[in-house]
């Protein structure tokens, strides 16, 4: 007798389906995109007006100064006695001085989130006796910016190894990022708990510490160059005769007010890209979008040009990965006052940020504790909204990064030290980083040991990164020294800001305006990696060349100092 088998019964549920063909989005009806294509109109005319006009004072230049080589080939041959009389045909032309182009505007701009120039440093002497207007337009300039971005030299204020740091941090923030995209949009995402299982993998499960990486160079660079510029006295061009408080408030005022204008313009405008762009996609892919900026964007954007965002919760966040810009703005104006109150009262202030210092470990492990984060076993985001992007737990790297930028300038970052103290120094930070790296592969934590991890690790990593720039920036270095300090690297981490900025919306893209998954593996996963930041870079450097760079150049045409020399 034959035996019946049942066999089993599944319920299924549509919740939905997705009909890119069905939508009725146009571009050329959303207010947001029309503005955003006013906005790249106008500025393309500038930059093409700039250059043009750029390239036309630099051909009367040359034509002058091939009148004065030709003049003083006329004086030699008079002084031999041929009777001719002499003029002189570059009466009138400007005197050259201080580090400035052929008709005195500012070469060497850094164009990048790193504040290697201040509001109040001195932007050079322009002689050229050109009119306000004549020089903000210059400052579209493609030439000129271009140059300045390409420019393998640094400022005397700039420690060149932060710019090999900073581009390598950069190159594995795109790596994560792409990592997750690949992981939401693959049609063999179970592979991924595979790869999460191999000891290599670790470095990019931490991709985090990047962001350590980034926080410690942006305190670093304010301290050590806020520290400089207060020893040369031009801090007293916006308190020359006032008292300690009032001075300090201009002072403040300066520092804030030059850092909102400079990252916020670009910033701006790519967030207004982003919104378009995923509303765009969010109407015509087949995939659902991994964030609702369309509907987040237009509702809390004000949230992001304060840079508060990392205060709300991480469902009304536009454009998420704006959280650290949020977090490093806050910081700044924190650094701010800590610096502003260091020039008087040192010792007041070391002890304010050691009181920072402490409470953001206290507070980080508090907050592990009570939700039992694992570290090691808890995705690195399921505490995000909690640990990830608040700035009471990511404060330690800012504060460590000025520290020792107050230690590179008391002492001229002129530091003896014996061999055995290099090589000491350089084992404990390459082996704290690779503990930081894969130290937890396949170990258990106790609640409290996980808590504690939580607390101090981002803080360890600050404190290896400090011993690399420690030691390259005093002659104890190496080859470590001689690869961060590549000139080759100076464009990329002069556009980090704006790659950072763009790179996680290609990631989207790309993602999105597939019809079909992503099969991962190792060699799609390199070439789409490679291909994700070649296309970064490029937009990044447009998006530098457009925004970013006039306007650095236009807050040094009229910053307070400047006006005062001309």
């Amino acid at each position: 007798m034959a035996r019946h088998q049942q066999e089993p019964s599944s319920k299924f549920e549509i919740l939905g389906v997705r009909s890119p063909t069905l939508n009725h989005y146009s571009l050329w009806k959303d207010s947001t995109f029309q503005i955003l294509f006013s906005v790249t109109c106008l500025v393309t005319l500038l930059l093409i007006g700039g250059t043009t006009y750029d390239v036309i004072l630099r051909k009367r230049y040359e034509a002058k100064q091939n009148m004065k080589k030709y003049s003083k080939e006329i004086n030699s041959e008079s002084s031999s006695g041929l009777g001719c009389t002499t003029y002189d045909l570059t009466q009138g032309m400007p005197k050259k001085t201080g580090k400035s182009n052929a008709f005195g505007l500012p070469t060497g701009v850094n164009n990048n989130n790193s504040d290697e120039n201040l509001a109040i440093a001195p932007s050079g002497v322009e002689e050229e006796k050109l009119s306000i207007w004549a020089e903000l337009l210059l400052s579209f300039s493609i030439v000129t910016n271009f140059r300045a971005i390409c420019d393998k030299k640094v400022g005397n204020d700039t420690i060149p190894s932060i710019h090999g740091l900073r581009s390598l941090s950069m190159l594995w923030v795109i790596l994560g990022h792409t990592m997750i995209v690949v992981f939401k949009y693959s049609d063999n995402m179970e592979l991924r708990k595979i790869v999460e299982q191999e000891v290599l993998f670790q470095a990019i499960l931490n991709g985090a510490y990047s962001v350590d990486t980034f926080f410690f160079i942006s305190g670093f660079l304010v301290s050590y160059i806020y520290f400089r510029t207060n020893a040369k006295g031009k801090l007293e061009v916006l308190s020359k005769g006032v008292n300690e408080f009032t001075a300090g408030t201009y002072h403040f005022i300066g520092l804030v007010g030059y850092r909102f204008v400079r990252l916020t313009t670009p910033y701006f405008y790519v967030l207004g890209v982003v919104e378009v762009t995923m509303r765009y996609l969010e109407q015509n892919s087949v995939f659902e979008p991994p964030t609702r900026d369309h509907v987040t964007c237009p509702k809390y954007w004000w949230r992001n040009i304060l840079y508060i965002n990392t205060l709300f919760p991480v469902e009304q966040m536009c454009m998420l990965w704006s959280w650290y810009l949020a977090d490093d703005t806050q910081f700044y104006i924190i650094g701010a006052i800590i610096l502003i109150i260091a020039v008087r009262h040192f010792k007041f202030a070391a002890a304010v940020m050691t009181c920072f210092m402490v409470s953001s470990w206290a507070t980080t492990g508090y907050i592990a504790f009570s939700n039992n984060h694992m570290p090691n076993a808890d995705d690195p985001f399921a505490l995000f909204d909690k640990i990830y992007d608040k700035p009471w737990t990511r404060l330690g790297p800012y504060l460590i990064g000025m520290s020792l930028g107050w230690i590179l300038f008391k002492t001229n970052c002129k530091i003896h030290m014996p061999k055995i103290v290099v090589a000491s120094g350089w084992t404990i930070s390459l082996g704290m980083i690779l503990y930081l790296l894969f130290g937890l592969f396949n170990t258990t934590l106790t609640r409290f040991a996980a808590a504690a991890y939580s607390a101090l690790c981002h803080t360890a990593w600050a404190l290896s990164c400090a011993w690399v720039i420690l030691a390259c920036s005093t002659g104890h270095g190496g080859w470590a020294n001689k690869l961060l300090s590549a000139p080759i690297l100076y464009p990329f981490s002069r556009v980090t800001y704006c790659a950072y900025l763009i790179h996680p919306l290609v990631n989207r893209i790309y993602a999105m305006e597939s019809d079909s998954p992503i099969h991962m593996t190792p060699n799609n996963m390199t070439t789409l990696y490679l291909g994700q930041v070649v296309a970064s870079y490029v937009i990044a450097f447009l998006v530098s060349l457009s925004f970013e760079a006039p306007v650095v150049t236009m807050l040094r045409i009229m910053s307070p100092n400047r006006k005062r020399q001309v």
